[in-house]
Formats: C-alpha cells, structure tokens, sequence
C-alpha cells in the first residue's frame, strides 16, 4: 500500500527515541535537524554510545535511564500536548517491547517508527537530499533503505546546483507580493500556489479578462504571474528572477489601443543599415525527437531566440547559451496582448541590429500560434520571415492518447477549434456532427463554461467520448478518459497540467474505451527518440 507523503513541521516538539543504537545517533541528528527536542530512553549506563554522550554533553538531548512503562508516553511530552509525546522512534531488537510500544503508541494515537519494521510502523521516513529550503524525499514503502539512499543519490545528480537559492528566491519573491499587493494567505488557492501538484495547476490558466479586470483580478495579477513563471519558465532564470522583472509590465492602467505596424520605408544610400534574419520556427508539441531538422538548425544558430513560454525545458536546452540570447514571452494572465507587442518589438530591434532571430512557437506557427499576424509585422517592416513548420499538439496529441481522428464507419471529418477567442470570449461552436473528430486548444481553462454551451445550444451528446491530454510528449503526461458531460467535473478534480488541450468525438473510443467509472487517468510518457535528437548536432 502506497504511503501519504507529507513535509512535518517538528518545532519545538518531544520525540521519544527508545534505544542507542547507532541508528538512534542518526535520528537524533535529524530530529535536530527539525528543530524538535529528543529525549533518549536507555537502561543503564552501558547503553550509552560515543555519538550519544556527544549529544548528552552538549546538552543536545535528554537522557532518560529507566525501562520502558506506558506512562512515559504521557508524562515527559509538552504541556500543549498535556505532556504527551508528540513522535516515537523505536531502535531495539525486543520484538516483544517493540509490539508494546506500537501498541500503546497507537492507542494513544502517537505516530510512530520502528527500524527495519514496517508492520510496527505508523511513519516512516524518507531518504532526503537538502539543499537550503529545498527538500527531495526518496521512499519505497520500506521496502527497503538501501534502494531507496541509492535512487536519492541518483536523482539528486539531477537537481540544479542552486536550487537553494530558487527556492529563496522565489519565497522572497511571494512575500513581497503579498505584502505589497496586501494579499492574505486564502489567495493562494486562487492562485495556484499550493504545495499539491493537483491542486497547484488547477486554476493556473483561470481565464482572466484582458480589458475588463476587476479591482481584485488585477491585485492577483502579480501572483498569477510569479505562479506561470514558476510553472514555465527554466529553473535558471527563477535564481535571479527580480521584482523589478515581475513588475515591468505590471503597473495597472487602462488599455491601450494595440499600435498598427508602418509600412517600410525606402532604404536611401544614407540610411543603409545592416539586415537580419526573423524566422518563424514551431518547436512541436514538446519532445525534441518532435523536432524539425531544419527548426533545429535555426534554434542552433539563432542570435536571438524569442520563446513562448509553453515551450519545454529540453528544447530550449538545445539552444547554445554560450552565444545565443533566450527571451521568453511574458504572456500571463492578462498582458497578452502587451507581452505580443513587447516581443514584436524586441525581434523587429534585433533584426534591425543584423541578428539572427527564431521566433519559436509551441506546435506550429500558423495554428492558434498568432504566426500569422507575426508574419505581417515583420513584412510590414522590410523582413520577410522564413517560417518552418511544426507539428501542432492539435495532430500529435491524438496520437499518443491512440485516438485515430479518421477511422472507417467512425469518423471521417477533422476540426481543429479553439476554445477561447479574442480577448477572452467565447468562440462560436461548431454544430455536433457524430461522424466528426474535434480537437479544441486553449479550452481547459474555460470547460465549465464552454460545455454546458456544447451540449444545450450547439446539440452535442453528453455521452460523446473524450479525452483530455496534457503536457503531450513530456515526461508528465497525463491522458483522461471521459464522456462530455464529465469533463468539466473531471478537470476540477484531477487539476490541470498546461498546456492541455480536449479531443471530443466517436474516434476516441475505437482504440480505448472509456471504462465505467466517471473518467480514467492515465500517467506518463517515455520518449525513447529524445536523447537522440539531443545528440544532433551542426
């Protein structure tokens, strides 16, 4: 049975360590380490081992020598808790003192560890790796300590070398935001900041109306921003991630009309300026073997690469930091728009300066990617930007959750929609045909609006068979399996894990049927082409 797994706050607590074994020394140090107080029960004198007198004498513990009776459990403990001990840690080979002490510990619903005894065990605790705030806890649900230290150390090897100062970093970062913006701590559910993955992402991409915030949607908005930033941005940049960064686009004022682009002008023999390159690039649904050989080759030779900030990790990891500049659009909830014309401006500036510029989309260019209203600004302007192609989640997606879009006698229509239109609104739906396929991008944050709209004015049937997928191609995929009319409840369940998109029709039950329960998930996705396209190179 798989365990709950929690961080527990020890501060000022009285844990019980019954015996001297060398593992008592180390509980001791992590009991410490926490900030509790051990109190040592031992028999005699004898049983008191170097590392312990250590401790004794530094007055870091307590001793107490006597044989263990039951009212020990309910006298040495803090008076908050009517002195009843607050933790247990059982270090003997007594199995028959150790079953007392279970017993008694779970009669007095005192949590409780005995080494190397999982069935006398109420707790167990983790192979950790610490750096600063930052905590990995490794366990197998004892099935065993060694397996468990030797996962820890390998996938500790994978941790940035300044996670402690992300962590710091972006603590400050949230204190001050709550401070400033005079945020309580109840907003933080609103905001995705919780320490439950489901729960974190749930409300994420929560629609928020460009044009029309109200008074509190634009207090929150400095946090809905530090909350994507953390969801998106590489881990690198949260080290030095500023305020004066979160806040640059920040300041709360009416809207501005968006700026229509100028015609080029004429160069003169005066005027002649060095010319760059803008390319169009569409990093695909997020797996490197996904790529384009050619949008790698633009992503390796970039000067300037301007990135959405859907785009995965092990993509831009492709991207040579030693000469090529990385920006990632700032496109939070509520400053689309703002961030668009802010991008727009930086790659025209580049371009003008005679660099190189990728202009790297999620998927493609040219589907719900904006590529189109790009390619106009820039030819506006004098450069006519190279676009290259990429495989849109749209077309991705419902492969790898084995929906067929076209299947004889099932489905012989595909639509690709979005589900969420300019500056917020809804879109116009489309009428349910049975014999069609739909997949609609940028819906989950919208689902309990827009279903109730499919199924009472569109005429879509409840029971059409869907599939959510997320984060496709990535290591945390996660597919759900459901009927329409469920999919709203679904997605507030089970949280979302942007980007995400909704497969709607007949199609997604021909390889996998939905089982009887209200949705099923399925977790996972292990790239075996990704490290291959990693070790391309030009």
């Amino acid at each position: 049975m798989v365990g709950l797994v929690a961080t527990l706050k020890c501060e000022n607590e009285v844990h019980l360590v019954v015996g001297s074994s060398p593992m008592s020394a180390f509980r001791i140090r992590t009991i410490l380490e926490a900030g509790a107080l051990p109190i040592v029960l031992i028999t005699n004198d004898h049983d008191i081992s170097p590392a312990l007198r250590e401790y004794v004498e530094n007055n870091k513990i307590r001793l107490l020598k006597q044989e263990f009776t039951k009212e020990v459990l309910t006298t040495v403990g803090r008076k908050e808790t009517n002195h009843v001990v607050d933790k247990v840690f059982v270090n003997i080979n007594d199995k028959e003192l150790q079953q007392t002490i279970f017993t008694e510990c779970r009669r007095l619903r005192i949590p409780i560890n005995t080494s190397d005894n999982s069935q006398l065990s109420t707790f167990t605790l983790m192979s950790t790796y610490t750096s600063g705030d930052f905590q990995l806890g490794v366990t197998t649900n004892g099935k065993g300590c060694k397996l468990a230290a030797r996962l820890r150390r390998e996938l500790s090897q994978h941790v940035p070398t300044n996670i402690d100062k992300i962590c710091s970093n972006v603590g400050e970062l949230r204190k001050l935001i709550k401070l400033e913006d005079k945020l309580d701590d109840s907003k933080d559910s609103e905001i995705g900041e919780n320490d439950d993955d489901a729960v974190n992402t749930s409300k994420l991409n929560s629609l928020v109306k460009e044009f029309l915030m109200t008074a509190e949607e634009k207090k929150l908005r400095r946090s809905r921003w530090l909350s994507q930033i953390v969801e998106y941005y590489p881990l690198e940049k949260l080290a030095t991630l500023n305020m004066e960064e979160l806040s640059h686009e920040y300041s709360i004022r009416s809207p501005t009309p968006e700026p229509q682009a100028e015609p080029a002008q004429v160069e003169t023999e005066e005027d002649k300026r060095p010319k760059g390159s803008i390319s169009l690039i569409g990093a695909g649904p997020g797996s490197v073997s996904l790529l384009t050989i050619g949008a790698l080759h633009a992503i390796q030779n970039a000067d300037l690469v301007l990135a959405d900030k859907l785009v995965p990790q092990a993509v831009l990891d492709l991207i040579p930091k030693h000469r090529t500049q990385l920006f990632i659009a700032k496109k939070f909830p509520g400053n689309a728009e703002r961030a668009q014309e802010e991008l727009l401006a930086l790659g025209l500036e580049a371009v003008l300066r005679g660099d190189n510029v990728v202009r790297l989309k999620q998927g493609d260019p040219y589907i719900f990617g904006r590529g189109g209203e790009e390619f106009l600004f820039f030819e506006l302007h004098g450069f006519t930007p190279r676009v290259i192609p990429g495989i849109s989640s749209a077309l991705a997606a419902p492969v790898l959750s084995h929906v067929p879009m076209t299947q004889r006698d099932v489905a012989d229509q595909v639509l690709v929609c979005t589900g969420t239109g300019r500056k917020g609104a809804l879109p116009d739906l489309p009428a349910f045909n049975p014999k069609r396929t739909t997949v609609f991008l940028m819906a989950l944050h919208r689902i309990v609006e827009l279903i109730p709209k499919m199924i009472d004015e569109a005429g879509w049937a409840p029971q059409l068979p869907c599939c959510i997928v997320e984060r496709a191609l990535c290591p945390d995929q996660r597919v759900i399996r459901t009927s329409l009319a469920k999919v709203a409840d679904a997605v507030q369940a089970c949280g979302s894990r942007p980007p995400g998109l909704l497969i709607t029709g007949n199609a997604c039950g021909v390889l996998r049927e939905h089982s009887g329960s209200e949705w099923t998930i399925e977790e996972g996705y292990f790239d075996t082409l990704g490290s291959l396209a990693n070790n391309v190179h030009f």
